[in-house]
């Protein structure tokens, strides 16, 4: 049996630490690292409650209800940090970033806990893979936040489309993986995929401005 809260309490104990040594100046990275973490431990239960709610078989629970219920828990740290503090724009898409990468982090350390830790080239692959599509999902939501949250008729609907975007996104890779065989394999190389495109692009739209002047 797996004792998922011991497992987050162990985790959060010598971050808790460092984020006292380290003082104010640091102290918003280890929040929405906890808060990253903490959105996956609930995520755990809210994703167990609807399955057994609907009565889902664990292939449409893993590709139908688990991505919305993990986006939204996601993304319920940052709207609150939205809501509260009103934070400048260049804050928006790091905050996002790093409760992505705290979920991704403890999602792999309880599959670690679950499976064992014995075939060490398929856990890099898989946590490459999954830690990609998180961080990618909240690149989405991240990203497009610093145009919505800037435009107050764009907010609710800018908000629920980047929402939905990385919802689907999520889904698609869990679909993958739940479906298995070469397409789990698919579904691994599709977030790094995805990064590595996305920063090209962005490198590419950083230089048109120049070309233009010339």
């Amino acid at each position: 049996m797996t004792y998922t809260e011991n497992i987050f309490v162990c985790i959060a104990a010598p971050l808790l630490v460092a984020a006292f040594c380290l003082g104010r100046k640091h102290l918003r990275f280890f929040l929405f690292t906890f808060a990253g973490m903490g959105a996956c431990l609930l995520s755990a239960y809210v994703n167990t409650f609807f399955a057994a709610l609907y009565e889902a078989p664990v292939f449409n629970a893993t590709a139908e209800i688990a991505p919305m219920v993990e986006e939204v828990m996601k993304f319920l740290p940052l709207l609150f940090y939205l809501l509260v503090f009103d934070p400048k724009p260049d804050r928006i898409r790091p905050a996002v970033l790093v409760v992505a990468s705290g979920f991704a982090t403890f999602e792999n350390i309880c599959y670690l806990a679950q499976h064992g830790a014995e075939h060490l080239t398929f856990l890099l692959i898989r946590g490459f893979g999954t830690g990609a599509m998180h961080i990618v999902c909240g690149a989405i939501v991240g990203s497009g936040m610093l145009y919505v949250w800037q435009r107050g008729w764009l907010k609710a609907a800018g908000t629920c489309g980047l929402l939905g975007t990385a919802i689907i996104y999520h889904g698609i890779y869990n679909l993958l993986i739940a479906y298995g065989g070469q397409a789990q394999y698919i579904a691994y190389a599709l977030p790094v995929l995805t990064i590595l495109l996305g920063t090209a692009a962005k490198q590419l739209l950083s230089t048109l401005p120049r070309q233009t002047n010339q």
